[in-house]
């Protein structure tokens, strides 16, 4: 049996062996969800790293980073600003007032802000995460389904159904710790990768005496180009449309649970600076992989671009350790995947049938049991769509991302910050940010001059202010003329 494969089954197995662990340990519905906001920095971290960064880090930049050359560094800084921001403004106080509110999802924690529209709220938010997460788990399973299918040959449908099956086994038997748990392991795999291989590759490509610059700028000018050749507005819409990245951060669910689990929110200056000293190398060398495959291997060398990692991975790497490595992208695609089958699943229980359907008197087993079977029928749904979709797992997340982030970035960055924010101002940035990425990804004239991920995150950030700002006045005239027309009365 080849090395590759046996690192990889070792790698799976390791993967339901954890899974299988914490089954026990989850007693409560809030277990299965959140771990009982018991997770120690250095396991949030990490968790938080490999859930935030799909198969696209693993797959799709360093595709993007081949197609395109050093136009993909915007993409990689605004994503490390956006990490840097989001730790920064949104960390510490949701862990202090998620726990005050005791919510263990994020549309239970909107709805907690406010005394009208909880439902309504509590809805709209559930119905825009099944909505967006279902493209972002396609782009996992299809990321699986490429690594495997270029590794071992295995065909891409069955690719997709075993990284399917592996993932919703594990997330089901073991919930959070599980999920929090074996992301501790892929996260440690997915930075071992995103180093190695592109040094090894840098250092292939000096020992045939060529630099890396020099050999780029021969494949065509525009590799080496900043801005893919672009001048004027459209080299300053490619660079903001790069650096957009960063704001779809603070409203990824399956992110932002992280911080509500943490054991106690001194600790998140720890697990900070551990996901600053990750992300740095982490996106850069994601992006490296695909100059160096460009590099080695030339232009149009591959029908689909982003096979470059697994197939560098394989040329460059001993058989064992391309193997660890190549489960590094399976993991990036797991790590991400089992995080969203969990927001899904808990956003379902928690939201829907819990607090919006008035089932409080449900018994903690029956909960958990309910959330197990939800998280099997929502991955085979996933998986459905994942075979069914022709789209680069690139294109995925970045529809995904732009959604999630517009509809719940600028709502949360409100209501931790901005003491005016409503419940009617929250329930329309949502909506906004939901609608207008839908129609401007739709556009493609207005996608390619600003993404999608930018304009839906503005729209939403305005509307949230506009309509809160109206609200507050309408309430204090209201409240005016109610007390004018009580003292003549």
């Amino acid at each position: 049996m080849p090395f590759t494969l046996i690192a990889f089954l070792l790698y799976l197995l390791a993967i339901l062996v954890v899974g299988l662990a914490m089954y026990r340990r989850n007693k409560t519905h809030e277990d299965f969800i959140l771990g009982g906001r018991s997770m120690n920095p250095w396991v949030v971290a990490f968790s938080e790293r490999a859930s935030g960064e799909s198969a696209w880090l693993l797959v799709g930049l360093p595709g993007l980073g081949y197609a395109a050359g050093y136009i993909g560094m915007w993409d990689a800084i605004g994503c490390v600003l956006g990490i840097v921001l989001y730790w920064i403004v949104i960390a510490e106080k949701l862990r202090t007032q998620s726990e005050e509110s005791g919510s263990i999802t994020l549309p239970d924690f909107f709805a907690s802000k406010f005394d009208t529209l909880q439902k309504p709220i509590r809805l709209t938010a559930t119905f825009i995460i099944i909505f967006f997460f279902t493209f972002y788990l396609a782009a996992q399973f299809n990321g699986a389904g490429k690594v495997l299918n270029v590794t071992f040959g295995i065909p891409n449908l069955y690719g997709i159904l075993i990284g399917a099956i592996v993932i919703v086994f594990y997330t089901m038997m073991g919930g959070y710790l599980a999920v929090a748990w074996t992301d501790l392991i892929q996260g440690i795999i997915m930075i071992g990768a995103l180093v190695i291989l592109p040094l090894v590759g840098f250092l292939e490509i000096m020992e045939q005496h060529t630099s890396l610059h020099g050999a780029l700028k021969a494949a065509g000018g525009e590799y080496t180009h900043i801005t893919g050749g672009q001048t004027g507005w459209s080299a300053f819409a490619v660079i903001v449309s790069g650096l957009s990245w960063g704001l779809g951060y603070m409203g990824q669910p399956h992110l932002l649970t992280r911080f509500m689990s943490i054991d106690n929110v001194a600790n998140i200056r720890i697990s900070r600076r551990i996901a600053y000293i990750w992300a740095v190398p982490g996106f850069f060398g994601a992006l490296m992989i695909g100059l160096v495959g460009l590099v080695y291997y030339g232009q149009g060398a591959f029908d689909d671009v982003e096979s470059v990692m697994p197939q560098l991975a394989n040329d460059l790497l001993p058989t064992w350790l391309a193997g660890i490595f190549i489960s590094g992208a399976i993991a990036a695609m797991m790590s991400t995947a089992d995080s969203q089958l969990l927001v899904i699943t808990s956003s379902v229980i928690e939201d829907i049938y819990h607090k919006t359907l008035g089932n409080s008197t449900v018994s903690e087993k029956k909960l958990l049991r309910l959330s197990r079977i939800i998280t099997i029928a929502v991955g085979a749904v996933a998986f459905f769509i994942s075979i069914s979709s022709q789209e680069l797992v690139f294109a995925l997340v970045s529809y995904a991302w732009a959604g999630l982030g517009s509809s719940f970035g600028p709502t949360l960055l409100l209501l931790l910050w901005w003491k005016k924010t409503t419940a009617s101002g929250v329930l329309a940035g949502m909506v906004a940010g939901t609608l207008t990425t839908i129609v401007w990804s739709g556009m493609v004239n207005w996608d390619a001059m600003l993404s999608a991920r930018l304009m839906a995150w503005l729209v939403a950030l305005l509307v949230v202010v506009l309509v809160s700002l109206w609200e507050k006045n309408y309430e204090r005239v209201g409240t005016k003329f109610k007390n004018k027309f009580q003292y003549k009365m």
